[in-house]
């Protein structure tokens, strides 16, 4: 077993739900921090599991299940990233990261930006720029998986959280077709 740490975005409930701290505590979230911020509630979890995708899982199923009408919104750290945020994660300095951006470092071409490519502090997809740290040497290919779950468990997420699911199913087969 392995400690994993992450976020969950909760929507739902607020920071005054009456009996949210011993609710969540009684259906297995004792090994979470609640916090409040902006109106919203997160949790910030360490928690013990085979994989990150098992920590996640078993994490949402207790917080949706513990009767109080939570419902997970969102997993941190996010997907999206600027390059002060890919050098804390991957332990280098935002001039490195913006020395490897330019092409003036690194073996071989960084990742495009993935929105705000016209704005002075672009996004880069996390997973992207982590398979291509991986490569380069700079992070373990542990690290590389762990951001591929948790993309593909936010977008789930975000289906699911949208009720878009059947347009999206839609567009997706006529942009194959395409």
């Amino acid at each position: 077993m392995e400690t994993f740490y992450f976020v969950l975005v909760l929507d739902g409930i607020y920071e005054h739900t009456e009996g949210l701290e011993d609710a969540l505590f009684e259906a297995g979230c004792d090994d979470a921090l609640i916090n409040y911020v902006h109106g919203v509630v997160y949790l910030d979890f360490d928690r013990q599991a085979k994989s990150l995708e098992e920590a996640i899982l078993s994490a949402i199923t207790s917080i949706e299940s513990c009767g109080i009408g939570a419902i997970v919104k969102s997993i941190g750290p996010d997907n999206l990233v600027n390059m002060s945020e890919i050098g804390l994660r991957s332990s280098l300095t935002r001039q490195a990261i913006s020395l490897f951006a330019k092409g003036e470092r690194g073996q071989t071409t960084f990742p495009r930006p993935y929105c705000k490519v016209d704005n002075s502090s672009p996004l880069w997809r996390w997973s992207e720029v982590a398979e291509w740290l991986f490569k380069e040497g700079k992070i373990s290919g542990f690290e590389v998986e762990n951001a591929k779950v948790l993309e593909s468990m936010n977008l789930a997420l975000e289906l699911r959280y949208s009720h878009t699911l059947a347009s999206v199913k839609k567009l997706t087969s006529r942009l194959g077709a395409a």
